[in-house]
């Protein structure tokens, strides 16, 4: 692709690449892009996704719900867990399954802390639930860690554990728990939670098991270039081995109420989702700016650097909030679709899976 800007030798050859031939030393020489080498970034982001999405962009009509917030847990990033919180009763969470079909909702979205107390069962117990007040509803449950501590406490494989989970319901899984893929950053900020390995083996028996994931990586904190460039090689590799990403979710950090003072630049988020756009190109066809994190406008800026998805309605968010987003928790279908027309695209609404409703 031409462009009519000056930028730099090292950009223009990345540029250049097939973007199948891309390498972690090409991600990090794109997180270096500024001035006009940043222009030509978005622009070609914005390109591929044109080529690769057309002028589309999707949202999902969804009701999250976060049965808990106490915690086992010690990471430095979460405002979330408080040790005198709550454990929404079976009965709390399908008066939740009950709102969201009012909503018109096609998917509940369900995550919490490690409870002490609960098992691998009681997630089987909240898909019946849901399936108690809905037959049809979409389930996307439970993280990696959610799904690894349920199988240890339950004292069953990990395999056996997503297979129980699908059969009871579960549609699909986020792939949040993941934050940065170092050992050496999750030592410092997430030390109890599961490692690099153990992450990457749940998300790929789950794809194996036919519960397919999302895909995230959290940036601004303490991780640096090489470590996200890491992270994404893996995340790519992963969907290379199983195509079981549905999509991939950069989500920036918010850092207000939590132990770590650091975040990203709105640059640093730019080149983010133009990098996994280029990056990933085919094989994760769909990459979802995080409204919620990033606050609409920019999301909308984001939508303009390689990005086709907007998100979920949401209706409830505790975990973005508690740690000091003030983008509230829920965004309206009809301004989704206004933010979207906006900048001249097309708002389709969709399914989990992206299938166009």
């Amino acid at each position: 692709m031409n462009f009519d800007i000056e930028v730099s030798d090292e950009i223009k050859e990345v540029l250049e690449k097939e973007c199948g031939e891309l390498n972690r030393k090409d991600i990090e020489i794109m997180y270096g892009a500024k001035g006009d080498s940043l222009k030509a970034l978005m622009l070609y982001a914005d390109f591929k996704r044109e080529e690769i999405c057309g002028n589309v962009v999707t949202y999902v009509v969804n009701r999250n719900i976060n049965f808990t917030n106490l915690c086992i847990g010690s990471c430095q990033f979460c405002a979330f867990r408080n040790k005198n919180g709550f454990l929404l009763p079976f009965s709390e969470i399908k008066k939740r399954v009950r709102e969201a079909l009012k909503l018109k909702a096609t998917e509940v979205c369900i995550q919490g802390g490690l409870h002490p107390d609960i098992d691998l069962e009681f997630y089987v117990e909240i898909l019946n639930c849901v399936r108690e007040v809905s037959d049809s509803i979409h389930i996307h449950a439970f993280s990696p860690m959610e799904v690894y501590y349920g199988a240890k406490k339950s004292r069953v494989t990990v395999k056996s554990a997503i297979r129980t989970l699908r059969e009871n319901g579960l549609g699909s899984m986020p792939g949040t728990a993941a934050e940065i893929l170092s050992k050496k950053t999750r030592s410092k900020i997430c030390p109890s939670k599961l490692g690099v390995s153990r992450w990457i083996k749940v998300i790929e028996t789950a794809h194996k098991e036919g519960v397919p994931t999302t895909a995230t990586m959290m940036y601004g904190h303490i991780e640096d270039i090489k470590e996200r460039a890491k992270h994404l090689e893996i995340i790519k590799k992963i969907q290379e081995k199983t195509h079981g990403f549905t999509e991939f979710v950069p989500l920036t950090f918010i850092h207000e109420n939590t132990g770590i003072k650091n975040y990203a630049t709105g640059a640093e988020d730019i080149r983010t989702y133009a990098i996994s756009r280029i990056f990933f190109d085919r094989e994760i066809p769909n990459i979802q700016v995080s409204w919620v994190k990033l606050g609409p406008k920019f999301a909308e800026l984001c939508l303009l650097a390689g990005a086709n998805d907007i998100g979920g309605t949401l209706y409830e968010e505790n975990i973005s909030k508690s740690a000091g987003s003030p983008y509230g928790s829920y965004m309206p279908v009809a301004e989704m679709r206004r933010i979207i027309e906006d900048i001249g695209r097309v708002p389709v609404e969709r399914d989990t899976l992206y299938n166009y409703i």
